[in-house]
């Protein structure tokens, strides 16, 4: 007898596209990028770096996600000294329960919660997210953060995170600007490109380093940049 085939159900279909699409979320959430060849030659070296997309807790937020007297666990360090990737990773929900799965949460733990999405993102979520400055959370959307334990719904703290460039007063004092300044970045490079109101961020313990978003470094291909440079 041959075997007749069947058609795959609706709901089949759907899971398996939910599968792939979870896959590929997360491999671009994990995409970190950095140039390090600058054309400014100032006191330091100036670094770009992509910023995917990625979640900030408060340690209370934190315990409600993974459970009493859960601790942030380090997987990896970032570019700015006491700042992590932690292996904790927690689902975004917007309208409609729309999704995107295991999102990074950095740390340590803040004092207010966050989630910073690339305009792609919130096109999924069917969302009108709002460029915006973290910890800065008025008029911002909110969200739900679904973790192994529990859940937490924001009323405001969803954003796209304007690109800026963090700064020392050493830093400032090259680059002749001040803390809340609009500068531009030039990227040198197969795909290169200007990107304008780059935000200036003043901190008396940073490494200069600017944070762009997904979207913005697939644009100018940053891998293949060549050279980087800071316009006053």
């Amino acid at each position: 007898m041959i075997a007749t085939p069947t058609s795959p159900s609706r709901q089949q279909i759907e899971q398996a596209v939910r599968q792939v699409l979870r896959k590929q979320l997360a491999e671009a959430g994990s995409r970190h990028a950095a140039v390090g060849k600058s054309a400014n030659e100032g006191p330091n070296p100036l670094v770009v770096n992509v910023s995917a997309r990625h979640v900030h807790v408060t340690q209370e937020h934190l315990e409600l996600l993974f459970g009493p007297g859960s601790r942030l666990t380090k997987l990896r360090g970032l570019y700015q000294s006491g700042e992590f990737a932690s292996k904790q990773q927690a689902n975004v929900f917007g309208p409609r329960n729309r999704m995107i799965p295991t999102v990074r949460i950095l740390g340590p733990c803040r004092d207010y919660s966050q989630v910073e999405l690339a305009y792609t993102d919130a096109i999924y979520l069917g969302m009108d997210i709002p460029l915006g400055v973290s910890g800065r959370h008025e008029g911002t959307p909110g969200c739900t953060i679904v973790g192994p334990a529990g859940a937490v719904t924001l009323s405001q703290g969803l954003i796209r995170a304007q690109r800026h460039v963090h700064m020392s007063p050493d830093d400032l004092a090259h680059f002749g600007v001040r803390d809340g300044d609009l500068m531009r970045l030039r990227i040198v490079g197969p795909c290169g490109m200007v990107f304008d109101n780059v935000l200036v961020r003043e901190h008396p313990r940073v490494k200069l380093e600017v944070h762009i978003d997904t979207d913005e470094g697939n644009s100018c291909h940053l891998t293949s940049a060549t050279h980087m440079e800071l316009i006053k």
